[in-house]
């Protein structure tokens, strides 16, 4: 399945952010290696971050949205205290229609893990906006 932004310069442009943030970050993981793509630790704080691409076809990249959050929760297990869900920005125009699709779900879900971020990562104009999970429900 052809990516239209990869989930490898997603993971760069977040790993160059964080580590100018003063941040320690894990080690690159391999291919086809398991775990969490970024561990980022600064104080107390420690991210656990999924990064993932944005693909051509809409079934893919639901697929794949569905599968990071719950990648991204299970690391509350491993002691983070933000749980990110890294995507690339033209995911941003589709969560409003996710989220309302999802009803009260998504609020719910927002309310039982406020860890849950979601960060949509522009990688033409390297640049990150990082939002609450609930930011994005009606």
């Amino acid at each position: 399945m052809p990516a239209l932004v990869a989930a490898e310069k997603v993971e760069e442009l977040i790993r160059e952010n964080l580590r100018d943030e003063g941040y320690e970050l894990s080690r690159e993981r391999l291919y086809g290696q398991n775990g969490t793509d970024i561990i980022a630790t600064r104080g107390h704080q420690c991210l656990h971050i999924e990064a993932i691409a944005f693909k051509e076809s809409p079934p893919a990249r639901a697929k794949d949205f569905y599968e990071s959050f719950f990648r991204a929760v299970s690391r509350l297990h491993h002691g983070a205290t933000h749980c990110v869900i890294a995507l690339p920005a033209r995911f941003g125009k589709g969560l409003p229609q996710r989220a309302k699709a999802a009803g009260p779900a998504w609020r719910r879900i927002g309310n039982a893990f406020p860890e849950l971020k979601i960060w949509l990562v522009d990688t033409e104009e390297r640049s990150i906006k990082r939002t609450d999970w609930s930011d994005w429900a009606s």
